[in-house]
Formats: C-alpha cells, structure tokens, sequence
C-alpha cells in the first residue's frame, strides 16, 4: 500500500482484476515541520512551526521522490527546509500532506528521532533516506 502512496504504483489483488491504480497526474506531497504532535486529527497548520523563512517543501510522489521496502518509505534526496532567520522553534514532529500552505489535508505525521532547536542560521533537514515513513 505504502507504494500506491508514495511511489505512485499500482496495487495489485485489490478490488477488480485491474486492482488500485496510480494516479494519472501523481503530484507531489508536502513536508512541513511541528512545534508539537498535529495529531491524527489536525491538519497541516496544527502545531506548524512558524520560525522566520520557514516554508513546506515538495517530494514527488514517484519512485524520484521515494523507496518502498520493508513496510517502509524512504525519501530518495535530501529534504532541505529554508534556513531560520531571527525566530526560531524547537521542532519535534514532521508531517506529509496536500498543501504548500495553508491549512491543507494531513496525511501521515510522526516523531521526530530527536528533537532540533532551530535558531538563526540553522538549516533543518532530512538526509536521503532519514525520513521513515511507516503505515499503522
């Protein structure tokens, strides 16, 4: 499934013969950055950070922007968010969803490994492959 999600595969042995198809036009989906747990019920807004110059960053959904293996799906390149101006936050949670801004639908969130105090000058981001993303 996490294929169908993030590589924009088919899923076979779902349904009909044809089983769940990939999306004609996959897109993109959207990470963002959280001060605290957006929980199952918030969307991309709820506990966003909001440190200077902070904006979400786009990952293809295709086999570019992701690997599926395990039960797990890994970001193929770097994720680099805009580097923190004057204010700062203390990130705790990632989040994958629908909008570049704004409030959006939220798809998955989790934990992050370790918390990371972001201050002037400081570039948050996720080497390829740090991001795992596991369905419960």
């Amino acid at each position: 499934m996490l294929s169908l999600i993030f590589e924009n595969a088919n899923y076979a042995n779902v349904g009909d013969a044809t089983g769940l198809r990939g999306s004609t036009t996959a897109g993109v989906f959207y990470i963002g950055l959280h001060t605290a747990d957006p929980t199952d019920t918030g969307t991309q807004t709820s506990s966003e950070t909001s440190y200077t110059n902070y904006v979400r960053v786009s990952v293809a959904r295709s086999t570019a922007g992701w690997t599926v293996a395990s039960g797990v799906a890994d970001n193929d390149a770097v994720i680099t968010f805009a580097q923190c101006g004057a204010s700062g936050a203390t990130l705790t949670y990632f989040s994958i969803g629908s909008d570049v801004s704004g409030v959006g639908n939220l798809f998955m969130s989790g934990a992050l490994a370790a918390s990371l105090a972001v201050s002037n000058l400081v570039t948050p981001s996720f080497a390829a492959g740090a991001l795992d993303v596991t369905a419960d």
